[in-house]
């Protein structure tokens, strides 16, 4: 077993690599490229100074329950967030129009943005 230390995002994660047979060879990894910024749209800029509705911790968003600019009441689910293989629902805390700030399939870090009620 081979350990490698990798930095991903600023954060360094020690990883061990088995070594199995016979090299492949060099392996190039392409640069992470910028995403592409969700465009903000008018609805999002109207609720800015709504309720947030952040991500208790890490996780995947495995599906989102609700429409963008949808009408949503309190405690009912807007979104499933997947964490260590457990489905969690996150629900609304308070009643309004909900604007989506993330996508299906995100990974996203504790206290991220997932949307904004107003």
């Amino acid at each position: 077993m081979r350990n490698f230390v990798v930095t991903i995002d600023g954060k360094s994660y020690s990883v061990g690599v088995e070594e199995v047979g016979e090299s492949v060879g060099n392996v190039e990894i392409a640069p992470r490229t910028a995403e592409t910024p969700k465009p903000v749209s008018k609805s999002a800029a109207i609720n800015a100074n709504g309720e947030k509705v952040l991500s208790p911790f890490p996780g995947l968003i495995k599906n989102i329950l609700v429409a963008d600019g949808a009408s949503v009441k309190k405690d009912q689910p807007v979104m499933v967030l997947e964490a260590m293989k457990m489905d969690n629902e996150i629900t609304a805390p308070c009643d309004g129009k909900i604007t989506i700030s993330v996508a299906k399939g995100a990974n996203v870090e504790t206290n991220a943005l997932l949307a904004i009620i107003g």
